[in-house]
């Protein structure tokens, strides 16, 4: 008997076939098959938001080979991701393929192990259509937004600009955070810090309170100076000393936007980098020892639950390698959010028994580093809490011949009593061991140091950095777990966003667009409307929603008001001033300024349409290296930059490494070089030209 599986992913269909061995062919589609064409809108908006679908051109000759091997297969099983789209991806499959919607062909892997695999082929089921129906929504609304969108902001701002549902909202949170750090006017306060000696000869540090009024505010510098002449020459003894203890339970094992963040926060990890080492794990990796194995369970998710023969794998891992004392009394469960779908269980190790350290020979350093923190996550969220001691001092001040006036001083500090999760999952030091106090008791007298007033001012809200941004987007429920990457991705690539360090800011592009948006579309372009798309979604997949009736609801609206925007706004565009340049026209004398078109970025006239002088933007230093001519930079037909000689057709130099603005040591041409690589010479016959020539084009 024949059985063919189909796959997304090349490596998952090694690892898979593995585990199934004889009388199983397993091959990947490698994404999806079918999908809208870009040129045009390919919804039928008159007659029910209807799809035209084609075969991606470049999956022609694959699909072709898939018709032949389920045509000679028994049966044909789809296991795409376990996702709405792996889901949409199936029934594509089964349309292109001719494979029955109504047979129970459709299965699904949340872990790449033997047993995730056994599980998963052991309960075939039908392709859900409420989960495809979801996914076709959602991939129609992004396309009628998009390409209504973008063609208005494209003819009001510069050519060749985009607009989506979630890639405009997350723009405009980076640009209205900019705007409440512009906005912000810092207020002054003050602090008074003592350092006193205690009886033991030790430094207790201590902050000013309150006073016989109450909690003290110190505005200024002349208010810091009367509690200075107060402190200065007072006598100074502990009225309390409470000792406590503070428990610290661990965190939640992953989901797809807190492993994001972490990554972030701790390892300087983009979200796509993130995402690209974790679906690598999830596939399938050779390891020593045990072949090919999925080392985590499926990585798009926003599920806290752990299965209970995971936990308890866990839990026995705990106890044999760090004591019974790590085990909790009582185990630990966490609460899923309340948008969570809760499809898959949260991110953990396949087999908690596969430490980081007994594969570190066998994965890349970015695997290892993701692996390493799923895997100590997970076995942090089953352990027993970390106590911490506590302790609070209290001090009292005051002067002879000053009754009833006093100051109150208090100090806080803790220690750890019990390490517990934290023996395998750090937290910042500051949590753990944050100024440990000397040893003082009631009564004891203090003699002061010194006395220190310290000034300072009121902090802007901080930039987004991909982890608060993701955070962000989440709580607001703008997006899924599996689109952060994404998003980020869109809108750096678009220039609408730049990373300055770890810090997300708006360009002037961004800006701009947002502001247009904003002002003609309000609603669509909004954090609680977009998060109700994303319910809505939710309910077609859920069976709750018809989907057409939802675009229905959406689009004709959306439609009126891109109409009346065209209307409102005819003849008129927005200039940037990153655009405009001190090169003067040679035709009019006017100045130049920088317009893009279907091959590049050109130097336009501002004066167009009366003068219409067009000239190359001139890529870096140096000549091309064929014939002396200007290097110019331009894009091909779909859209990735390259490098050529301005003088083409007659010269066809070109190069897709981009020219280091420096002239060759040996002959005085061009260098070219892609960032972070070693520089060369463009000319062929050059002892610095590099050995495979960049002439690609």
């Amino acid at each position: 008997m024949s059985n063919l599986i189909i796959v997304e992913s090349p490596a998952k269909a090694k690892t898979i076939k593995k585990y199934l061995g004889p009388g199983y062919e397993v091959v990947a589609s490698k994404g999806h098959v079918r999908d809208l064409p870009d040129k045009k809108l390919n919804v039928d908006v008159r007659n029910n938001y209807a799809p035209k679908y084609e075969i991606i051109p470049e999956k022609e000759k694959l699909v072709e080979e898939l018709k032949k091997k389920a045509k000679n297969s028994d049966k044909v099983f789809l296991a795409t991701d376990p996702d709405r789209e792996g889901e949409g991806i199936s029934w594509h499959l089964a349309e292109v393929l001719g494979v029955s919607l109504k047979e129970k062909n459709r299965v699904t892997f949340n872990e790449i192990t033997k047993s995730g695999v056994k599980e998963g082929m052991a309960n075939p089921r039908k392709v859900d259509m409420d989960l495809v129906n979801a996914q076709q929504a959602r991939r129609i609304l992004d396309r009628l937004v998009g390409y209504t969108l973008s063609p208005f902001v494209s003819q009001k701002i510069r050519p060749r600009l985009s607009a989506g549902r979630v890639q405009s909202v997350a723009v405009r949170l980076i640009v209205d955070r900019e705007e409440e750090i512009n906005r912000f006017v810092p207020e002054e306060y003050w602090s008074i810090e003592a350092k006193l000696v205690t009886e033991g000869r030790r430094i207790l540090k201590a902050a000013l309170e309150s006073d016989e009024n109450g909690k003290v505010k110190i505005a200024d510098e002349k208010g810091a100076n009367v509690y200075l002449a107060r402190l200065e020459g007072s006598d100074f003894k502990v009225q309390s000393v409470k000792k406590g203890s503070k428990t610290k339970k661990a965190a939640p094992p992953f989901t797809t936007s807190t492993l994001q963040q972490e990554a972030s926060k701790k390892l300087g990890f983009q979200a796509s980098r993130t995402m690209r080492a974790a679906q690598e794990l999830y596939e399938g990796v050779e390891v020593s020892g045990h072949g090919s194995i999925g080392l985590i369970t499926y990585m798009r998710t926003d599920s806290l639950r752990i299965s209970e023969e995971a936990r308890a794998a866990g839990t026995e891992f705990i106890r044999n390698n760090y004591g019974a004392e790590y085990v909790p009394e009582k185990q630990n469960y966490y609460k899923s959010g309340s948008n969570a779908q809760d499809g898959h269980e949260a991110i953990r190790p396949s087999t908690p028994s596969i430490t980081p350290e007994s594969v570190k020979g066998d994965l890349t350093p970015d695997q290892l580093k993701i692996y390493t923190l799923i895997w100590r996550r997970f076995i942090a969220c089953l352990m027993a809490p970390c106590i911490q001691s506590t302790t609070k001092v209290e001090v009292i001040s005051s002067k002879d011949g000053e009754p009833g006036k006093f100051c109150v001083l208090t100090s806080t500090g803790y220690s750890i009593k019990f390490d517990g999760f934290t023996k395998v999952y750090d937290i910042p030091e500051d949590e753990v061991n944050k100024n440990v106090l000397p040893e003082v008791k009631n009564g004891e007298e203090l003699k002061a140091k010194e006395i220190i007033p310290n000034q300072h001012f009121t902090q802007p809200p901080a930039r987004y950095t991909e982890a608060t941004l993701i955070k962000e987007l989440e709580e607001n429920g703008v997006g899924r777990p599996s689109t952060y990457a994404s998003i980020i991705s869109t809108i750096t690539g678009k220039a609408y966003v730049e990373r300055k360090q770890k810090q997300l800011v708006p360009t002037e592009l961004g800006i701009a667009v947002t502001n247009l948006l904003r002002e003609r579309f309000p609603k669509i372009v909004n954090t609680k409307f977009t998060a109700q798309m994303e319910s809505d979604l939710d309910k077609v997949g859920s069976g709750e929603t018809d989907y057409i009736k939802m675009l229905d609801e959406f689009y004709p609206e959306l439609k009126q008001l891109v109409d009346k925007a065209r209307e409102d706004m005819r003849g008129e565009r927005i200039q940037l001033e990153e655009d405009k340049t001190d090169v003067i026209c040679p035709n009019c004398g006017r100045n130049m300024v920088v317009k893009n078109g279907r091959y590049g970025r050109f130097l336009g006239c501002s004066g167009y349409p009366e003068c219409k002088t067009i000239l190359s933007i001139v890529a870096g230093k140096g000549l091309c290296p064929e014939c002396g001519g200007d290097l110019v930079e331009k894009r091909t037909k779909k859209g990735t930059s390259f490098y050529g000689c301005a003088n083409y057709p007659k010269c066809n130099f070109a190069s897709w490494d981009p020219p280091t603005g420096d002239l060759c040591p040996k002959c005085g041409k061009a260098m070219f070089a892609k960032r972070g690589q070693k520089a060369y010479c463009g000319n062929k016959d050059c002892e610095n030209a590099k050995k495979t020539r960049g002439k690609t084009k």
